[in-house]
């Protein structure tokens, strides 16, 4: 398969899919994942439309997310157990997924928001855990 940009939804929603798919297979984020997320239809269809707006600007638009938010409820519904190497981990599979189907600014930008996006999520759940 020759790698490609991702320049349209259809590749976003390629990427995502695929990234999920190796998210719920994983030894240690399978568990979180699966634990939590009851509609993987509908929740894919989210990630679709927030990648879509971060890479293509285009799509749902700004204001329909708050990943802050959700990330804080998880911990919380995982009873505070998620640790920077949750993110580690995600990052690592999101690389892979990206690397063997995508190549270009787009996929580049991808990584660069995938580890900004993993920094910032993980200290506004440590600044959320009561101390």
């Amino acid at each position: 398969m020759d790698k490609i940009d991702i320049k349209s939804r259809k590749e976003v929603d390629f990427l995502v899919r695929r990234f999920y798919d190796q998210v719920r297979k994983h030894e240690i984020l399978g568990p979180i994942f699966n634990g939590v997320v009851k509609d993987w239809d509908t929740h894919l269809i989210h990630l679709s439309d927030f990648w879509e707006m971060i890479l293509l600007q285009t799509g749902p638009g700004a204001g329909k997310f708050n990943p802050v938010k959700v990330h804080r409820q998880v911990d919380a519904e995982v009873n505070n157990s998620i640790e920077q190497a949750h993110f580690g981990n995600w990052l690592e599979l999101w690389f892979q997924t990206l690397d063997r189907y995508f190549e270009g600014e787009n996929a580049s930008y991808a990584k660069e928001h995938a580890r900004r996006m993993a920094h910032m999520l993980f200290m506004r759940i440590w600044e959320a855990r009561e101390k």
